[in-house]
């Protein structure tokens, strides 16, 4: 499959200040001559995944292509500005996770055409495009393979450089890992990220990233260790970097972490103050 990609501007708290919009364009089995005699005389079949607003790039690629579906890999305002208006000018198929409808609705203002759960697959030229389920930064957050064998659209699973944010309340540090691991085991050729240039070395990225992870969570529980208890004391403790605005980011990322720490009984976290398991 062909993927492309387009940087739009968009209020976001990402680094690039630019949200990665995608059109999946699929294969077919004619001859090269056949296919672009059909390129010719007809728009290309796509999906548009992501459209966090509009430029003029977007609308001249929409505009040469039959875009036949519109996905999100989860519905932040950062990646669905643009949804409702290109769903009116291509009459497109748009699609929201079952039982995410609502968040949908509220983040896009339309209903979704139709809804999927992870695994389905939706036909694109002489291939298809699967659905994974990958929660962690987003409760509703899925990734998009582009075929069996194609690049996976990862969201913002995973960035090329820098950390993804999976703030509690509604990240979940726990998904967010095991999301990490999963995309891992899948060992795509590339991963094509909600912000930021494409990951051509996906597991030594994937890799980082739970590192990372891991590296932050350990500090965390350092900072229990010695004593710190709010989340105010414990991100002193747990960061050692100027966090000027970030700081708030930086406060929910560490709830997320307290949060998966707590349900593994590595700590004590009544919401309000974190201490070390009884027998420590």
């Amino acid at each position: 499959m062909d993927v492309t990609r387009w940087s739009v501007p968009v209020a976001t708290r990402a680094p690039t200040g630019e949200t990665n919009a995608y059109l999946i364009r699929g294969t077919t089995g004619s001859s090269p001559d056949d296919d672009r005699d059909r390129r010719e005389s007809d728009p290309e079949s796509a999906i548009l995944v992501d459209p966090a607003a509009r430029t003029d790039a977007l609308d001249r690629a929409v505009r040469e292509r039959s875009v036949d579906h519109v996905l999100v890999t989860h519905a932040h305002p950062d990646h669905v500005g643009a949804v409702d208006a290109y769903a009116a000018e291509t009459g497109a198929t748009v699609w929201a996770r079952d039982g995410r409808v609502d968040r949908f609705r509220d983040a896009t203002g339309r209903d979704p055409d139709r809804t999927f759960a992870p695994g389905t697959t939706i036909p694109l030229g002489d291939e298809r495009v699967r659905l994974l389920d990958a929660p962690g930064h987003a409760p509703d957050h899925v990734a998009i393979a582009a075929g069996n064998t194609g690049p996976i659209l990862c969201g913002d699973c995973a960035v090329r450089e820098g950390s993804v944010v999976v703030g509690a309340p509604e990240g979940d540090m726990r998904a967010y890992v095991t999301t990490l691991r999963r995309l891992w085991a899948m060992d795509p050729p590339a991963l094509y990220p909600g912000h930021g240039p494409e990951i051509d070395a996906p597991r030594a990225t994937l890799e980082r990233l739970l590192s990372h992870r891991a590296d932050r969570e350990r500090r965390v529980l350092e900072a229990v260790s010695d004593g710190a208890e709010t989340i105010g004391e414990i991100l002193d403790g747990a960061y050692e970097k100027d966090l000027s605005g970030v700081r708030d980011l930086a406060r929910t990322t560490v709830r997320a972490h307290l949060e998966k720490l707590a349900v593994e009984g590595r700590l004590a976290w009544d919401g309000e103050r974190a201490t070390p398991p009884e027998g420590d």
